[in-house]
């Protein structure tokens, strides 16, 4: 089967290619890996000498019966039964000696390799969620929080037992191998030949079953993503999931992605299982083999009874190297399919890069140029050539349906994305020759989609500071009206938010989140639609506070209430991607087109409000 021979030939290829990204941790840490394989040798030998050491043992036992016999009822027959005690508790004693050495040196080989495996554990998480960090929001959008878990965790961790156990136990095997197979072939090629004959098919038996392992894995690993993805999202929405009544429903198809994952794992189990009685029933034949052989070759005279107890040792020593080949495999296979994982988001780059080391001072002046963008991930026309001029330290208000764009706007600006056509110009210089990170650092901005991290209040306002200052923390809660709600928990700013602000009503986060934005005093403040969870008497509080905050600084706010953004200076309307109008709110009214039907629709339902 030639065709069969080249794919299993092709994927084992490929399988060590995913596997050669780890090299370069290898030669980080070699001055771990190098004196470990030294101690492997070390170990090796002082396990291979015990052998020897047992047949002359057995082979003294052998000569020196018939001589204590021929003594029978001599004085001196007891002088040699001393003679012969002595030297059975010497052999005894080199065997101790030399098992206590070699388990010195394991306990070094272990303390340099395994340690090694820890340290790339380490740098090998922290690589990939940098890499995490810096890749853009289109790669979010298109993966699941779940799978990036997965990768970073339990993929990371069947590296690891590649990098450690497996190289270890694999060297270990080798020079094991080499040491007892020259020891063998010394004392005789014919015993050896036989001896070792069942492990040739051992060998074409693991070639087959890695393939099966392999694959098996892969199918594991896919489904432990897709059940950490199921889990991760019910427990973020578990508000939800309560409030319809939907437990059972949410129950019965983590059964169903349980029983998925336990199919798989069943099927790789079922290989295993196969495949150790196997190798323990070739191993156990031989020793038959060299018990049988070995009879002959002492009847021949060619061997000394002690070589047969000798050629024992050996095949026992080889059964452990022999059972640790197929699950060194194993761990060989399953962290070539996690690497390869791996690599895939390595390999990944970002859509959004930084052409500029320089720091900038950010004035706050934006201007769209014939601006279209595309979202890459669904093909969906967000934006249509369009084109407005904020001048630094005006104060923009965007409006418009859902749909029409408005957040867009805000993603581009913080060049979350970029664009598809036009040009976005930052004090007169395209966005993407800025310098990445210090142009974030100087922009505050509010989600639409409030985030608050498992931590408390205090330190959820400072996110975005380098060290906590409780006097601003204060003040910038002060500014987003929050103050007073935060002083009535019993904790104050130390109250421990729960998970994405679970503990918190809509509001609370929503100003909250205003509050992280206002402690680093932006040069620009983006607001996207973040004051409608907000009654209109803390609104106007918000407005007023924001007013002196941002006296002489720029300011978007995106919103869906007309109340919100008429003291703008200037106002876009915005339609399917498109500005249908824009000038300050009397010009807007006085058009009497889209923006005035929103305030007529909008001044209507509040009166009607009032009325109730």
């Amino acid at each position: 089967m030639p065709g069969w021979s080249g794919k299993q030939t092709s994927c084992n290829s490929h399988q060590m290619k995913d596997l050669a990204y780890l090299n370069k941790y290898f030669y980080k840490y070699r001055w771990k890996l190098i004196p470990g394989i030294i101690f492997v040798i070390i170990s090796n030998v002082f396990g291979v000498i015990p052998a020897q050491v047992i047949r002359l043992a057995f082979d003294l036992v052998n000569e020196n019966i018939s001589i204590f016999r021929l003594f029978n009822d001599f004085e001196k027959q007891n002088l040699i039964y001393k003679t012969f005690s002595y030297s059975l508790l010497l052999f005894g004693a080199a065997v101790l000696l030399l098992a206590l050495l070699r388990g010195i040196f394991l306990f070094f080989m272990r303390q340099t390799i395994i340690l090694m495996s820890r340290h790339i554990e380490y740098d090998l998480k922290n690589e990939i969620y940098q890499h995490y960090q810096d890749l853009s929001m289109s790669f979010y959008r298109r993966n699941n929080t779940g799978d990036l878990m997965n990768r970073a965790t339990e993929d990371v961790s069947r590296v690891r037992m590649y990098v450690g156990p497996a190289i270890m136990y694999a060297i270990n095997t080798v020079v094991l191998f080499l040491l007892v197979i020259a020891a063998m072939v010394t004392v005789n090629v014919k015993l050896t030949i036989y001896s070792i004959l069942p492990l040739p098919v051992l060998g074409m038996m693991i070639y087959y079953v890695h393939n099966l392992i392999n694959i098996r894995s892969e199918k594991i690993q896919e489904q432990l993503s897709k059940l950490s993805s199921f889990v991760q999202e019910n427990f973020s929405g578990i508000r939800v999931i309560k409030a319809y009544g939907r437990e059972a429903y949410i129950r019965r198809r983590f059964g169903e992605e349980s029983e998925r994952y336990k199919h798989t794992s069943l099927a790789l189990v079922q290989v295993q299982a196969l495949f150790y009685p196997i190798m323990l029933l070739l191993i156990g034949l031989s020793t038959i083999i060299t018990v049988y052989i070995g009879g002959i070759e002492v009847i021949n005279g060619t061997i000394t009874p002690g070589n047969i107890a000798e050629f024992i040792v050996y095949v026992t020593q080889l059964t452990f190297p022999v059972m640790s080949l197929g699950w060194v495999t194993s761990l060989v296979q399953r962290a070539a399919a996690s690497q390869k994982r791996i690599n895939e988001f390595l390999q990944s780059q970002s859509d959004i890069s930084s052409s500029s080391q320089e720091k900038i001072s950010l004035k706050g002046d934006i201007e769209f140029r014939n601006v279209s963008f595309r979202y890459p991930d669904t093909g969906i026309k967000a934006l249509n050539n369009i084109s407005f001029h904020v001048k630094a330290g005006e104060f923009l208000a965007i409006i418009g349906r859902t749909g029409s764009g408005k957040s867009t706007i805000a993603n581009l600006i913080l060049r979350m994305y970029d664009t598809t056509g036009g040009n976005i110009l930052v004090d007169g210089t395209p966005v993407q020759q800025l310098n990445l990170d210090s142009y974030r650092k100087q922009i505050g901005f509010v989600p639409q989609e409030v985030f608050l991290f498992s931590d408390t209040i205090a330190n959820n306002i400072a996110f975005g500071e380098s060290s906590l200052d409780k006097d601003k923390v204060e003040q910038a809660a002060k500014d987003s009206a929050v103050y007073n709600n935060i002083a009535e928990f019993d904790e104050g700013f130390e109250t421990m938010v729960g998970e994405r602000g679970l503990t918190l009503s809509g509001g609370q986060k929503q100003r909250i989140s205003i509050a992280r934005a206002l402690i680093r005093q932006p040069a620009l403040l983006i607001f996207d639609d973040c004051l409608s969870a907000v009654d209109t008497r803390t609104e106007e509080e918000i407005l007023n506070n924001l007013g002196r905050n941002m006296t002489g600084k720029t300011s978007i706010l995106i919103a869906h209430r007309v109340s919100t953004i008429k003291n703008a200076d200037r106002i876009l309307v915005l339609d399917s991607g498109n500005i249908i109008e824009q000038g300050n709110h009397e010009e807007l009214l006085r058009l009497k087109g889209a923006y005035f039907e929103l305030y007529e629709k909008q001044l209507l339902e509040e009166q009607q409000l009032d009325n109730i």
